[in-house]
């Protein structure tokens, strides 16, 4: 037996409906007690909500002082658990330690550090000395450029 072929029809604008379920009538408000939605159309009894231009402008509180403006006028906002690194470039560690081991009290005797902000390593130039370094971060290329270079890393909190 043959395979049947689909027939093909043309697509005809006054033909095309919405699938099954998918609309559905809106509810006439203010058209009458019968219809379900009269003598308040919704919208309860009394009050400014209640009558014809009811409008108020966008972020309207009552009377409160708005959020808009109880909000801080500077631009931008600090975060409240922002940390702010002490930042030491590889290109630093190069030029100005020789290869050995270094913690924070050991940076600051050399004069890398020079606050009690936290110390993190960036990337930022080549290594080819080997250092061991303990710091509280270190970013991903800079991790890689030591670790090639024989060093080592190690985060403290």
């Amino acid at each position: 037996m043959q395979p049947r072929t689909p027939v093909r029809r043309k697509i005809m604008l006054h033909l095309l409906r919405p699938t099954a379920g998918s609309t559905h009538k809106r509810k006439r408000i203010a058209r009458g007690n019968s219809a379900g939605g009269g003598t308040t159309a919704g919208r309860g009894t009394k009050g400014q909500q209640s009558r014809a231009g009811k409008g108020r402008k966008f972020g309207f509180e009552g009377g409160q002082v708005p959020l808009v403006i109880r909000q801080p006028k500077l631009p931008g906002f600090k975060r409240p658990m922002h940390r702010t690194f002490e930042v030491i470039n590889l290109a630093v560690l190069e030029a100005q330690l020789p290869a050995g081991t270094y913690d924070l009290a050991a940076l600051r005797a050399h004069r890398l550090r020079s606050t009690n902000r936290p110390v993190k390593i960036l990337g930022n130039g080549a290594v080819t000395k080997q250092f061991d370094l303990t710091v509280h971060a270190v970013s991903q290329s800079a991790r890689e450029a030591l670790t090639k270079a024989g060093g080592s890393v190690t985060i403290v909190q």
